[in-house]
């Protein structure tokens, strides 16, 4: 298969229910499958995305149903890029700490994870928030030979 040396995948926008967490996986499934990405990193990005999604649901909208989030996809033959914006509250990622996995374990926690998820599984996690307008997550993942 030839990638071009640029792709705009497609853009995706869906209300902030979790039932919409399925149509975005589908969404970048199709997309990373048709940049030529293996299934094992395909599943990689997809936890990653579902991680990104779920927080602005859960933060960024405190679970409202009316908020948007817009997901749109950039790829070429190295580098596949989702970038997911939301008009919600703003979140500051670096005053969340790294966690400790042995004690989550332990303690049998549950969700929390998120942040920690997105960046051990992509190449690259950004995020940009300008208060009172949007939030944006820029998620990639390196696809090319190495």
């Amino acid at each position: 298969m030839t990638i071009p040396n640029k792709n705009r995948g497609s853009e995706l926008r869906v209300k902030s229910k979790t039932e919409n967490l399925s149509v975005i996986r589908d969404f970048v499934s199709a997309n990373a499958l048709n940049a030529g990405i293996p299934m094992t990193k395909v599943e990689d990005i997809m936890l990653a995305v579902d991680e990104a999604c779920t927080n602005i649901i859960k933060h960024a909208y405190k679970l409202s149903p009316e908020g948007e989030i817009k997901i749109s996809i950039d790829y070429d033959k190295e580098k596949f890029t989702i970038t997911i914006i939301d008009y919600g509250k703003s979140f500051h990622p670096e005053t969340v700490p790294l966690p400790d996995l042995q004690k989550y374990y332990r303690e049998h926690k549950v969700g929390g994870l998120g942040i920690y998820l997105m960046k051990s599984l992509m190449d690259d996690v950004k995020y940009t928030s300008v208060p009172g307008k949007y939030n944006q997550v820029l998620l990639s993942k390196n696809i090319g030979e190495s």
